[in-house]
């Protein structure tokens, strides 16, 4: 079972299809859930903690935007812990919205920098390219030794 980091690392599909053929994904959902559990939260809405662009000063330098270190303080340990990614490029909003561009390129930046293995794929547009997609998708996970795949 391989560890994949997903980007959009808010897509739900993508961490589901990547389960299902026996890998664990890594993506903001559970690293969001288990920060906001944790507690320490002096304005809720914002969903940070004073430490949080702190420690992302280990993968952003400090002159970059605050938001970009508090993103990669809950991005930058699972690209750290993947043995694989998958990246969709030119993605739809409800397919998985990142919301910051400089951590976005930052975050693929870093990816590929670690030298795992990356799969690589635009966004389908039509339903041909979805079966390709998910195909691929298939493909790239049994490579990498899926229980499922």
């Amino acid at each position: 079972m391989a560890k994949v980091f997903i980007y959009p690392a808010t897509s739900l599909m993508l961490s589901d299809l990547v389960a299902r053929y026996g890998h664990k994904p890594l993506g903001s959902a559970l690293s969001v859930r288990e920060h906001i559990q944790a507690g320490g939260f002096d304005s809720p809405p914002l969903q940070i903690t004073p430490e949080d662009p702190k420690k992302g000063l280990h993968w952003a330098a400090v002159e970059v935007p605050s938001g970009v270190r508090g993103r990669m303080s809950l991005y930058g340990p699972l690209v750290e812990e993947a043995d694989a990614a998958i990246i969709i490029e030119e993605s739809d909003f409800a397919f998985g919205c990142m919301g910051c561009a400089r951590t976005n390129e930052l975050l693929i930046f870093l990816l590929k920098q670690k030298g795992v293995p990356v799969l690589e794929l635009s966004y389908p547009k039509t339903k041909e390219e979805g079966v390709t997609f998910v195909a691929s998708i298939r493909t790239f996970l049994a490579e990498l030794g899926g229980e499922k795949a």
